[in-house]
Parts: C-alpha cells; sequence; structure tokens
C-alpha cells in the first residue's frame, strides 16, 4: 500500500494546528489528491480558501478536488469535482463538460450504479468502519463495499474510519483505494515514503 492509492479528505473542524500547513504536509506526503469538502462554509468563504487550497496543490503537484460548489471550481479553473449524487444526478451537461474528472459519493449499489450511468469518473463509498465523523451511525461494512466494487467498472474509493490496520482489507475488497479524513486531519503519519 502506498499513498498513491489515497485521497485525503479535509475537515479543518479537526485539523491540529494551521489548516494550511497540514495541506502543505498532506501534499508532500504523495496522496493522490486531496478534496477540500468543509460543507459548513458559505459560498464566499469556501471560494476564499479554495484558491490558497489550489495554489499549494498546484505548487506541491497533488490533484486539488473541490466539493460541491460546482461554480466556484468553474470560476478557479479547477477541472476536478466531488458531488453528492442528487447534486450530480442536477448537472447540466455544459457544465460536466467542463470537469475532466468527477466523483461522486454513494451509499448502497444502485447510487453507485447510478453514478456510472452518469458518467462519474470515481465513486466514494461508505461510511464502511465505524466513525466519529458518523457517530451513532451503523456503518456498511466490507460486504456491502465488496458488492458496489462488483457492480461497477469504475474506480471505487472506500471512505469512513480507515486507518493504518483496515486500509488492506479494504483494498482487497476490490477499490482503487481509500479516502481519509480523520487521519490527515489529526496529525497521524500517513506517509510510507
Amino acid at each position: 500500500m502506498d499513498n498513491r492509492n489515497i485521497i485525503c479528505v479535509t475537515n479543518r473542524h479537526l485539523c491540529e494546528g494551521d489548516f494550511f500547513e497540514r495541506i502543505e504536509k498532506i501534499a508532500e506526503s504523495g496522496v493522490t489528491a486531496i478534496i477540500l469538502r468543509e460543507k459548513d462554509l458559505s459560498e464566499s468563504e469556501y471560494s476564499d480558501l479554495a484558491k490558497k487550497f489550489t495554489e499549494i496543490c498546484e505548487k506541491r503537484k497533488v490533484e486539488a478536488i473541490l466539493h460541491t460548489y460546482v461554480d466556484i471550481a468553474i470560476e478557479l479553473g479547477v477541472r476536478s469535482i466531488h458531488l453528492p449524487l442528487p447534486v450530480f444526478k442536477d448537472l447540466s451537461g455544459e457544465k460536466k463538460s467542463f470537469f475532466r474528472k468527477i466523483g461522486v459519493s454513494c451509499h448502497s449499489v444502485e447510487d453507485a450504479a447510478a453514478a456510472e450511468k452518469l458518467d462519474a469518473s470515481y465513486i466514494t463509498f461508505g461510511h464502511v468502519f465505524a466513525t466519529d465523523c458518523k457517530k451513532g451511525l451503523e456503518p456498511r461494512g466490507l460486504d456491502a463495499l465488496k458488492n458496489v466494487c462488483k457492480a461497477v467498472k469504475i474506480p471505487v474509493y472506500a471512505i469512513g474510519g480507515i486507518d493504518k490496520q483496515n486500509i488492506g482489507s479494504v483494498i482487497e475488497a476490490g477499490t482503487a483505494g481509500a479516502c481519509i479524513m480523520s487521519g490527515f486531519m489529526k496529525g497521524d503519519n500517513w506517509s510510507w515514503k
């Protein structure tokens, strides 16, 4: 396992220390990409954060993926976006054509099949394991993850409660890799270099 199979998902509320310093370190770790998730921000706040975030990613040569805010991504020229399935379903053909990569959050085989049919580049599926981010919600588990991986041809990234102890099991389930939030934001060392 190496970091080329890992996408970092941000949550600045979990971040220990300065958020942008943390992004710099993550970008240097060899991850595939970083998704700027920050769902609690207004559009203008997200735009301000995204400008600096994309500069760091560009400088460190790691893929920057914006989340939800399609118009901001277009305005900033960021050609990778990650969307909830309902937002992806409503995305106009014109806006969809701007992006070279569109990831979609899925929670079932049906979601995954719908995202693939609408030409998603990849999907995330979760939450696979128990996680503080989804406190009290039953995890979907490895069997559900395996079913999703078998149901679609596009890459599947597992998300939710993934750590160094269980990451091998999500790869064995057939995923392209994993999305990790807490492990990066809280300062754990995720570099295998």
